[in-house]
């Protein structure tokens, strides 16, 4: 997933808001202790999450995709002081890690955790939403934004993670490739649908804001 050079990447770094501690201190036992941590937001998209969420203000966020919470807390930093952050994850093992770090943040009572699919999850959320997080599996990618888009505010923001693939999506796809055929099909998708305008941004593997009209 680097599309530039190491040395830009720790430039770019040195050059954004530093980590906040509470951050780090997450982002290094995910290393110690989780596996695939590099599935992690990290220090560059952890700030553009939360700067974005800055700009935005939302009151209430949902997260598809919470893995060791770290993009939740990224994107609490912008949340009204009154506001509720829903995460979903399929990962059992995971809550009590997630909880353990969300407590540690002044946010830990506006985190509410959901276990279970997002799929089944989401229609039951009777809230309407100004900030959405798409990072779990990407062969939902398509029904998550359907089952999204009724409850989001006129002029709301959803942010799609990993949409350019590690550059698969430029690549022939295999048959049994389902992945990078659902996000090629969901990039197209929000370029293409007129109920948002999409911008989408080489940042990390790609992220994508996509502005509800």
């Amino acid at each position: 997933m680097h599309f530039i050079s190491q040395d830009l990447e720790d430039y770019i770094e040195q050059h954004s808001e530093k980590e906040p501690p509470l951050l780090a201190a997450l982002n290094k036992e995910t290393y110690q202790k989780i596996l695939l941590p590099r599935m992690l937001s990290g220090h560059f998209q952890g700030r553009v999450l939360s700067m974005l969420s800055k700009l935005i203000r939302p009151m209430n966020i949902l997260e598809i995709g919470t893995y060791t919470g770290y993009s939740a807390l990224c994107l609490c930093e912008g949340m009204q002081e009154n506001g509720q952050l829903h995460t979903i994850d399929i990962k059992e093992e995971l809550v009590d890690f997630q909880r353990k770090h969300f407590d540690k943040s002044p946010w830990g009572k506006q985190i509410v955790q959901h276990l279970g699919e997002a799929v089944d999850i989401i229609p039951n959320l009777d809230l309407k939403f100004d900030l959405v997080f798409i990072d779990a599996d990407k062969e939902n990618y398509l029904n998550y934004f359907e089952l999204i888009l009724p409850k989001m505010n006129k002029g709301g923001i959803i942010l799609s993670d990993n949409v350019l693939w590690s550059g698969k999506v430029l690549e022939p796809i295999h048959p049994n490739d389902i992945s990078t055929k659902i996000l090629v099909e969901y990039n197209q998708l929000l370029k293409d649908d007129p109920r948002v305008e999409t911008v989408l941004l080489p940042i990390r593997d790609g992220l994508t804001v996509s502005r509800v009209i």
